[in-house]
């Protein structure tokens, strides 16, 4: 197999990364990008052998670049410390970069099963929720935005069949603690294009948001985690564009600011 290196980004991530470098132990190298975690996320790494390099976060996509210009190895993959390679993963990872040849893609999007409160959440547009994860050195380039960052790929994408598992919010404290954050980073991100929220976007958005996830796309298959998870995107809706309306209205409070 060509050699691999697994890029991980971490902060604060104790509770998860031994578990996800372990996930990778076949790997030609293991990486970790860390931005001066206050608990023992490095120290855990160190004790899996990974290599770990300390640096101020700049945001998502600048730090993923950060890792993938450090990488010794011709093949590139990329993974969140609450993620795991599971073992169909590792096996058709292994066979797709044995029989690449030059007219094959130059990177691969991976569908990943996403664990709500300890169980895979299997409907509501949260599966197969593909990610662009695995490709050659050279050929691949985050954007700098804020959140969701995109991976910008120079050629043909395949797509594999074995899933990256992705253990996200463990608990309603887990979802409210990483809610905060990233309704922020979206409303920022959302500012740069939109100059003006209405009623409207705050009254119909949410609700949409809701009855596309919990009833559309059959949310509701999964029960009382379906609901909650249904709950949730609907409110992350609302908060951000909530948080975009107090800075749109302080931004066209005073012009000169722009």
């Amino acid at each position: 197999m060509s050699a691999l290196t697994c890029l991980i980004i971490t902060k604060n991530e104790e509770a998860n990364i031994q578990d996800c470098l372990r996930s990778v132990q076949w790997a030609t190298e293991r990486l970790v990008v860390d931005a001066e975690s206050r608990d023992r996320t490095v120290e855990l790494a160190q004790s899996e052998g990974a290599k770990v390099l300390v640096r101020p976060w700049p945001g998502f996509g600048q730090q993923k670049n950060f890792g993938m210009a450090q990488a010794q190895s011709e093949w590139i993959l990329i993974l969140d410390a609450d993620e795991r390679v599971t073992d169909d993963l590792r096996r058709e990872i292994r066979a797709c970069l044995d029989r690449w040849n030059s007219g094959s893609p130059v990177a691969y999007r991976i569908p990943r099963r996403n664990f709500f409160y300890g169980a895979w959440v299997r409907h509501g547009g949260v599966y197969p929720d593909y990610q662009i994860r695995l490709f050659r050195r050279g050929s691949a380039k985050y954007n700098e935005a804020a959140v969701h960052e995109n991976l910008m790929v120079e050629g043909e994408i395949g797509t594999l069949d074995s899933p990256l598992d992705h253990h996200t919010e463990r608990s309603i404290r887990d979802h409210f603690r990483k809610f905060g954050l990233y309704t922020t980073l979206a409303a920022e991100e959302k500012a740069k294009s939109v100059q003006r929220v209405n009623v409207a976007d705050l009254l119909i958005r949410p609700p949409v948001v809701f009855v596309k996830t919990y009833v559309l796309k059959q949310g509701l298959r999964d029960g009382v985690r379906g609901l909650i998870v249904s709950t949730f995107a609907s409110m992350y809706t609302f908060v951000k564009y909530a948080k975009l309306w107090t800075m749109t209205e302080r931004t066209n409070s005073h012009p000169d600011a722009r």
